[in-house]
């Protein structure tokens, strides 16, 4: 037997199969999606089976494969089309796009073996009873665990552990191992909310025909499209079907699981990065194994080894994070949602209180169907939005705070009414630098400021990592006229104790969030009222849902407006409108504060009235003027490397094969990235602007061809790029 196999090596020079033998006594188990162990040149690899054949075409003689490593199917039969699909669709590596499906203990890598956990059980061994005599005490050990037939060895060592020790000893009671999953789900079911006429009206429309079909469902903050995508999920399995729920944010995993929980039992399971590795091995195996029909998680659940799947959901469509940018393969969970709706003939459902451009245009044409839900589920209206010009207030207040937002928090605390804080920068302060000379910390490996971390004393870069105390004298003029200025979380914190000493402060950040659990228990903390003011970055912008939560607070809405990227009004858009949502979600009515330097700007105005179509019209006359998505594909080309002057000349030839070769498209560039050095790094880039483009493809698989053997360079390509730095 013959088996070809794809190893591990994510190289563009080895991207294709290698021909094995396999030893007869291995034969039987041989299947393909399987890993095996093979030998490689001078090292030994993983690698998985893709093909079986009796020849082989391979001129070089054949070796071996060393051993299986699984017993049952890795990658199954879609998930083996859908790598090859995402290879042609991204110009990756097919070993990168098999890897970005899979948990680490099932990846083709060498490294820490995951075990699976077990707990011990006894049983009774009637075999050797009848001839052994056992005193009044034994036997009522004995008679529990044959009346259980199988009992767990700490309730066991509870009742008495000599008396056990004995029995084991005398081989009445038998020892056996069960497999433990690491996470555990309850199975007590709550009680169903009862459907808005709204909710009935979209659940009615969706199931009228559940063959492949794309919805984008509209529904403003609070109006229960969770409560939607839970009837949904319930029809689909009362046929015995499957099902995947996406949520973009780990800070959103917590509280869905439980409402799922609630719902549905222990018939759920996550996937998301907060887990451990071997809690996703156990999630990964309880999916294959069939014992979880439905999973919830972040972008990586798309890949969920799910069979016959009646229903998949993108909560908060809009969020970048459904795509991956950073490595390859730089794929959109979005795009793979659509090509798994097709393989398994299931609806495909967007939700989104601010949708994409993208998403929007296609429902708009008829491509996606419409679908909306434009009140809240309690009848409430959506809380009334308040934008303070920090242009004219900055004259009369000090520190961060608008004499308004000071006002109403302390409003809300005399009425025991909770708070949330909008902030989208972490650390104390986002720059430190000379009042003398004007000199700026900056870190050595990246064009970056340091950013101050008051609680460490540091100064740090969140690019590459680097670290260093803080120098209270200027290296550059010798003066001790060292400042900290822009705002970060950790200084908002300050402010706000000063100002409100009496008030419980939750500060929820990458640097506070980063222990596992966190996320969950800070959550849970502030649900149960332990905090009165909930300070965060973005992350409590989503999906939070505080019946308590009457106020929220946004310190500087202009952060993400100012940055250099052709999505900065829809992010801000969206985030305001977003974060605005959490405030007046039950009985209580919430009100929003916006504190901005640029109050006439659309994205602000159309967050104040809650027009998403008014913003949705004004953005999209924009993007045709510059020929933008979603009028026109985009495609980034980023060319780094450690020589710069090298990098830029030949991001320059490619640039020109670009033109040559590209008659259709619009070509932008080269240009140094907006942070032109990351890890002494030297980073260009060339935008791609396209609406149909033959050769698109081919051109630059040849640009790829052409460097895979240059370790000088790298071309990294990403099209549809969420963000362009």
């Amino acid at each position: 037997m013959i088996i070809g196999v794809l190893v591990e090596l994510s190289n563009k020079n080895i991207d294709k199969m290698f021909d094995y033998l396999v030893p007869k006594q291995l034969e039987a188990d041989i299947k393909i999606g399987i890993r095996v162990e093979v030998p490689f040149g001078s090292q030994t690899l993983d690698g998985f089976v893709l093909e079986i054949k009796d020849k082989s075409s391979s001129e070089f003689e054949l070796k071996e494969i060393i051993s299986i490593k699984d017993n049952d199917i890795v990658l199954n039969d879609e998930l083996l089309e859908l790598g090859r699909i995402m290879k042609n669709k991204t110009l990756a590596t097919l070993i990168s796009c098999y890897q970005v499906m899979l948990p680490k203990a099932l990846k083709a890598k060498q490294g820490r073996v995951i075990n699976k956990k077990f707990d011990t059980y006894y049983k009774v061994n009637e075999d050797v009873l009848s001839g052994i005599k056992t005193t009044p005490k034994q036997e009522e050990l004995i008679n529990l665990v044959r009346e259980k037939e199988l009992v767990k060895r700490s309730e066991l060592l509870e009742i008495s552990s000599s008396i056990l020790s004995t029995l084991v000893k005398k081989n009445i009671l038998v020892e056996e191992k069960l497999e433990k999953y690491r996470l555990n789900y309850s199975k007590e079911l709550g009680s169903k909310f009862q459907l808005t006429s709204d909710q009935e009206n979209i659940v009615e429309e969706v199931l009228k025909d559940t063959s492949f079909k794309p919805y984008l469902l509209h529904g403003v903050t609070g109006s229960g499209k969770t409560e939607v995508y839970m009837e949904l999920i319930e029809d689909a399995l009362n046929k015995g079907k499957t099902s995947i729920m996406l949520v973009p944010e780990i800070s959103l995993t917590p509280q869905m699981v439980e409402r799922f929980q609630k719902r549905f039992g222990d018939n759920i399971a996550a996937l998301h990065s907060a887990l451990s590795d071997g809690e996703k091995y156990d999630e990964w195996r309880r999916i294959v194994r069939g014992e979880a029909s439905i999973v919830i998680g972040a972008r990586s659940a798309i890949f969920a080894p799910l069979n016959n799947i009646g229903m998949i959901i993108i909560d908060e469509e809009h969020s970048e994070s459904y795509k991956q940018s950073d490595s390859n393969p730089r794929y959109s969970a979005k795009d793979v949602a659509m090509i798994r709706g097709k393989y398994h003939n299931c609806p495909v459902i967007f939700g989104s209180a601010t949708p994409s451009l993208e998403v929007m245009a296609r429902s708009q044409k008829g491509v996606y169907k419409y679908l909306s839900l434009p009140n809240r589920v309690n009848g409430k209206k959506l809380p009334l939005v308040r934008i303070i010009d920090m242009n004219e207030e900055i004259k009369k207040s000090k520190g961060h705070f608008s004499r308004n937002l000071v006002t109403s928090i302390n409003d809300k605390l005399e009425k025991g009414e909770q708070v949330i804080l909008l902030l989208n920068r972490r650390g104390y302060a986002s720059f430190v630098t000379c009042k003398s000379c004007g000199y700026t910390f900056k870190c050595p490996n990246c064009d970056i400021s340091l950013t101050y971390h008051k609680s460490s004393n540091t100064m740090r870069c969140h690019y590459c990592g680097y670290g260093t105390k803080v120098y209270d004298t200027c290296p550059e003029c010798k003066e001790k006229a060292i400042s900290d200025l822009g705002v970060g979380t950790q200084k908002v914190e300050e402010e706000l104790g000063e100002i409100f000493p009496n008030a419980r402060i939750l500060r929820m950040d990458f640097d506070t969030t980063s222990r596992k659990g966190a996320h969950e228990k800070m959550i849970t903390a502030f649900k149960n009222h332990e905090y009165d003011i909930l300070l965060g970055t973005q992350i409590v912008a989503k999906g939070l849902d505080f019946s308590n939560v009457t106020l929220v607070g946004v310190i500087n809405a202009d952060t993400s407006l100012n940055i250099p990227d052709f999505r900065s009004s829809e992010n801000t858009f969206s985030l305001l409108s977003q974060v605005a949502g959490r405030s007046g979600r039950s009985e209580k009515s919430g009100e929003v504060i916006i504190q901005t330097y640029n109050p006439d700007h659309y994205a602000i105005s159309y967050t104040k009235m809650h027009d998403y179509m008014g913003f949705y019209n004004k953005e999209m006359e924009i993007r045709k003027t510059l020929k933008y998505p979603p009028f026109y594909y985009l495609c980034h080309i980023k060319i780094s490397g450690k020589e710069m002057e090298y990098v830029s000349k030949e991001a320059e030839k490619i640039k020109r094969a670009l033109a040559r070769n590209l008659l259709e498209t619009s070509i932008l560039g080269p240009t140094p990235s907006t942070i032109f050095r990351v890890n002494n790094v030297f980073r260009f880039g060339i935008i791609l602007k396209y609406k149909k483009e033959d050769k698109l493809e081919e051109t630059l698989e040849k640009v790829l061809e052409h460097y895979k053997g240059n370790s000088k360079i790298r071309v990294d390509i990403d099209f549809n790029p969420s963000q362009i730095y």
